[in-house]
């Protein structure tokens, strides 16, 4: 399966071109039928010429539901972009485009929607205009009218070839599903929907709630209606929860692989396509998967920034989101440097910070973040979503050091010996715990693990 969402200005027949192509209602509400408008997130799917299964987020275009609208695309690789013949490039139009280009989406076709109203030829060109800086430069364009049926094999047939296309998702990695719909099913109890872009969820799972972090049990899994025993991504997901209430759960919370992840409150990020984080405003929300969390800006650098969350989420090193100000209506794509920074206390730390983020890539890998850590856990890198370095040296009890800190951390060690021996004379050694101390260690063991010769240990001394 692959999973697509809409966007496009409002009343550019995005709901209407998703039912021609599935057969199938999106808009779920009543009012939404009535007056001919999206106000929430809709659903719906269809089997492909290739046999490959897509699945629709359709989204609502008007202003008023912009959050609405990056819940549905956030968690989503790829973007049906309408725009209507008969009216162009619109306002919404730009706003939805400069939001997936924050997001970083970067595959998608492009619908020139009610052709039969209009010659599509100028709004094409427009919107091909548009397009050109973009993450969805070149996107294949078709012109469709939904109630003539014109197009509509091309439009079905560019689909195709774009689920082709998009990346094969990893289906052992690390669960984190974002919640776009809670609801109580009679007999069933609590269930969730959500768009699954990576690894697999199994009936009898346990996930954590977050950002509670509470502990639930999957007792159910369906995609597209269908009972399975598991769902891998990319692909639609519902599932059936034992172990919390319906008033507990909310769009914006996500279900994740227990260890799999970092809780962050604070995060240090770059700010994408050279955006000054200056010109950010101090107050703002952060937009990633179906999450809309209030945060507090710190620029560091020219490019990067300190976050301060409202709440707990669930992120690793490298996941793009993006920062919005409702007020200005405007918007800045961020890449996550370091979801467990250093405290920054000491006058000119923040400077300090901003030059040593300078020179990390927007998705820094396990020799970046062990370097900055200088020992871990491999654990703790898993959580923070890197894979261990293969130059890190290999210590006991799960242990990793960065080899350049590991040397400086021996030096410093023998420094701390020779110290004490002045001082004390008489003394027998170094105590293993006051030389855990002096070097700023997590546990005895990497003392142990740092004496060789000249030094030696004996009797929990060194």
């Amino acid at each position: 399966m692959q999973v697509v969402a809409t966007a496009g200005h409002v009343d550019h027949g995005k709901s209407t071109l998703v039912r021609a192509l599935t057969g199938m209602e999106p808009d779920r509400l009543a009012e939404e039928r009535r007056r001919g408008l999206t106000l929430d997130l809709g659903f719906a799917w269809t089997d492909l010429p290739s046999g490959e299964r897509l699945a629709f987020v359709d989204v609502p275009g008007h202003e008023r539901f912009v959050t609405t609208m990056l819940a549905g695309v956030g968690p989503v690789p790829a973007v049906l972009l309408a725009v209507a013949a008969d009216e162009g490039w619109m306002p919404q139009t730009e706003e939805h485009l400069a939001a997936l280009d924050a997001l970083g989406v970067r595959h998608g076709v492009l619908a020139v929607t009610r052709a039969d109203l209009a010659d599509p030829r100028l709004a094409l060109r427009q919107a091909r205009t548009r397009l050109e800086g973009t993450g969805l430069a070149g996107a294949e364009a078709v012109a469709v009218s939904a109630t003539t049926g014109e197009g509509l094999p091309e439009l079905t047939a560019a689909l195709d070839r774009l689920a082709a296309r998009l990346p094969v998702p990893d289906p052992e990695a690390p669960v984190r599903l974002w919640i776009d719909r809670a609801f109580t099913v009679p007999g069933s109890g609590t269930v969730v929907t959500g768009t699954l872009p990576a690894g697999t969820i199994r009936t009898d799972d346990e996930l954590l709630l977050m950002p509670a972090g509470r502990r639930v049990r999957v007792r159910a899994v369906e995609t597209t209606r269908r009972r399975v025993d598991h769902a891998a991504g990319v692909a639609r997901v519902a599932l059936n929860l034992r172990g919390v209430a319906r008033e507990d759960v909310a769009r914006g919370m996500a279900l994740v692989s227990p260890a799999g992840w970092t809780a962050a409150t604070t995060v240090d990020v770059r700010t994408r396509f050279g955006e000054a984080s200056g010109r950010l405003a101090r107050q703002m929300t952060l937009h990633i998967g179906a999450a809309a969390v209030p945060v507090r800006l710190r620029p560091l650098g020219p490019d990067t920034a300190r976050l301060t969350l409202n709440h707990r989420l669930a992120l690793h090193v490298g996941d793009t989101a993006l920062l919005r100000d409702p007020g200005r209506r405007a918007v800045a794509g961020i890449s996550v440097l370091d979801v467990r920074p250093p405290t920054l206390v000491r006058r000119g730390a923040g400077a300090e910070r901003a030059r040593e983020l300078a020179s990390w890539p927007d998705r820094p890998d396990g020799a970046h973040v062990l370097r900055r850590h200088g020992v871990l856990r491999r654990e703790e890198l898993t959580v923070m979503g890197c894979q261990p370095p293969p130059g890190a040296v290999a210590l006991d009890g799960d242990w990793l050091a960065d080899p350049a800190h590991w040397e400086a951390l021996h030096r410093r060690l023998a420094d701390e010996v020779a110290r004490h021996a002045a001082d004390r004379p008489l003394a027998p050694g170094l105590p293993v715990e006051t030389a855990r101390l002096r070097l700023a260690l997590p546990a005895r063991r990497l003392v142990t693990a740092l004496v060789r010769p000249p030094l030696r240990l004996d009797a929990g001394r060194v």
